[in-house]
C-alpha cells in the first residue's frame, strides 16, 4: 500500500485507504467517519469531526457544483457573505483530486479582503492572521490541495488532532469489513441549513448567525473553539 505524500503537521496521519484490501485492519472500537472535503468547512463539520477517532476522506467523488467543496460562509457587518473558490469548468464529470482553481479571477485578494473586514477586530485575529494569510498568498493549482491545507491549518490552531486518511476508490455503501462507517458525504451542503448548537461572540450582528465557517470560530475564540465544538457533542 502506498502513502500518500503530503506535508502536514505531526499529528495528522495521511494514507491511501482501499476499500478492497482485505488486509487492512481496523484497530478503533469507534465507529470511523466518512466525509467530503470542504473548502473552510462549517462549524458543524468539525463538531462531526471530533466524534471520531479516524476520518476518512472521499478522495474518489466527481465535483459537485454548488456545494461547500468550493465555498463557504463568513459574517461581515451588514451580511453573511458567501466566499467562493472559482475552478476551471469542464464539460464532463470530473474528479475532486483533478480540479483546478482558476486564477484568471482574482479570488485570494478578493477573499482575504473579506476576511480582514470581517474579523479584523476579532479577538485572535491578530495572533492567526498570518496562518491564513501564508494559505492566501500562495498559488495551490488543485482545490483538493488548497481544501485539505486549509483544513489541516484549522486542525492545528483548534489543538485537535485527528488521523484523517482519503479512500482510493469510490463506494456507495461505505462499510470498512468489519464494522460500518458513518457517512456524512454530502450530509452538509448550502441549501440544507444545519442549525449549530456551538455559541460564541460574534464581531457583528445583533442575532447570533449559526454555523458559520470554521474561520469564524476559530478568530472569535481561539484554542477554546474546541471546547465549544466538543460541548455540542454531549
Amino acid at each position: 500500500m502506498k502513502f500518500a505524500h503530503y506535508s502536514v503537521p505531526v499529528f495528522i496521519f495521511v494514507k491511501i485507504f482501499d476499500f478492497n484490501n482485505s488486509n487492512f485492519f481496523i484497530r478503533s472500537t469507534i465507529m470511523d467517519l466518512l466525509i467530503d472535503l470542504h473548502y473552510l468547512p462549517c462549524i458543524e463539520y468539525f463538531v462531526e469531526l471530533t466524534q471520531h477517532e479516524t476520518i476518512y476522506l472521499e478522495a474518489c467523488e466527481n465535483f459537485q457544483k454548488q456545494s461547500y467543496r468550493n465555498r463557504c460562509e463568513i459574517l461581515t457587518a451588514n451580511k453573511i457573505d458567501i466566499l467562493t473558490v472559482p475552478v476551471i469548468k469542464s464539460n464532463s464529470k470530473i474528479l475532486i483530486k483533478e480540479v483546478r482553481i482558476d486564477y484568471s479571477q482574482p479570488w485570494q485578494k478578493i477573499h482575504w479582503r473579506a476576511i480582514q473586514s470581517a474579523y479584523g477586530k476579532a479577538p485572535y485575529f491578530e495572533y492567526f492572521a498570518d496562518y491564513f494569510k501564508n494559505l492566501y498568498d500562495k498559488k495551490t493549482h488543485f482545490l483538493w490541495d488548497l481544501n485539505l491545507e486549509a483544513l489541516t491549518l484549522c486542525l492545528k490552531l483548534l489543538q485537535v488532532k485527528k488521523t484523517i486518511l482519503f479512500t482510493s476508490e469510490y463506494n456507495k455503501e461505505a462499510e470498512i469489513h468489519v464494522k460500518e462507517i458513518e457517512d456524512k458525504r454530502s450530509f452538509f451542503h448550502p441549501k440544507a441549513r444545519i442549525e449549530s448548537q456551538v455559541k460564541y461572540s460574534q464581531v457583528f450582528g445583533r442575532e447570533f448567525a449559526p454555523n458559520m465557517s470554521i474561520i469564524d470560530l476559530v478568530l472569535n475564540e481561539g484554542p477554546n473553539g474546541k471546547n465549544l465544538v466538543k460541548k455540542a457533542n454531549k
